[in-house]
């Protein structure tokens, strides 16, 4: 997981309250990021993983950088790619799909800050720094 930090507690961990209209950023945060709002059976909602490694994998498989332990994620479900004009989401064929403000991907979209992921059951937020 290099290139990874995530707090569940404590400062970093954030509510939905803070997160209406991207305006949730906790002062500490520096790199662009991404929050767990919701999804899974107990999962990791108000988790923070900070993305600072170029390529970070998303996915169910225990190797993933950003593991979403829940049976509608696919194992290699997903990928961020920071480029010269930041992050861009592709998709790995995955069964259920991923989503960016409800629109499905069909190969890859582009990030901006405060859209909405949907990545199986869990929905995630990227921000922008």
């Amino acid at each position: 997981m290099e290139g990874l930090t995530s707090a569940e507690t404590g400062p970093f961990a954030i509510t939905d309250e803070d997160l209406e209209g991207g305006r949730g950023q906790p002062p500490a945060l520096t790199e662009p990021s991404l929050a767990v709002r919701s999804g899974g059976d107990g999962g990791p909602v108000g988790a923070m993983f900070s993305l600072t490694a170029e390529r970070i994998t998303i996915g169910r498989n225990p190797d993933c950088d950003i593991f979403l332990d829940d049976v509608t994620v696919s194992r290699n479900h997903a990928e961020l790619v920071r480029g010269a004009e930041g992050f861009e989401l592709h998709d790995f064929d995955s069964l259920n799909g991923t989503y960016v403000n409800r629109r499905r991907v069909e190969r890859y979209a582009g990030l901006r800050d405060g859209d909405e992921l949907q990545i199986g059951k869990f929905r995630l937020i990227f921000i922008d720094t």
